[in-house]
């Protein structure tokens, strides 16, 4: 009798235990909030995310579109950015509410960069449009290692297109 119910546990428990899920949200890696510049790779000084966030949310108030900044130097279970990043812009709207126009995510250690736009944005720039900013303006100074100079001149340069 000990070992029907021994048994009877074992299958009506252990299926559970192959099937539960064990991943997760994928939300769960990202953080709980985010500013206009999220250092999470720390390559900043607080002086120059300061100035980053001052300039971004002054932006804002004229354009009426938020720019975001995410450095991380981990994108896992992501193995692709670009999905890393849809997956954060669909995160910081559908749980934070932060409606972001253009979001950019850089990534020191993977040595990549990805910007999206959303729609919204599309009437005034380009996909292309966009794409040519990063590479002329940003990806110069990631280079060289500058990476203040860089998101500070292509900001700047993707505000003007905005304006």
């Amino acid at each position: 009798m000990k070992k029907l119910v021994f048994v009877f546990a074992i299958v009506l428990f252990f299926p559970n235990y192959f099937f539960a899920q064990t991943k997760g949200e994928a939300q769960n890696i990202f953080a709980k909030s985010y500013d206009y510049v999220n250092d999470f790779e720390k390559i900043l000084t607080p002086k120059q995310i300061k100035d980053l966030n001052d300039y971004l949310k002054a932006s804002e108030a004229k354009t009426k579109s938020k720019i975001l900044i995410v450095t991380t130097s981990s994108i896992a279970p992501y193995t692709d950015l670009t999905d890393y990043s849809l997956d954060l812009d669909k995160y910081l709207l559908s749980k934070l509410k932060i409606d972001t126009s253009i979001l950019i995510v850089i990534s020191k250690q993977l040595r990549q960069i990805q910007v999206q736009g959303v729609d919204k944005i599309r009437a005034k720039m380009t996909d292309q449009e966009m794409k040519d900013i990063i590479a002329a303006y940003v990806v110069p100074e990631l280079k060289k290692g500058d990476y203040y100079k860089g998101l500070q001149q292509g900001t700047l340069q993707l505000i003007k297109k905005i304006e």
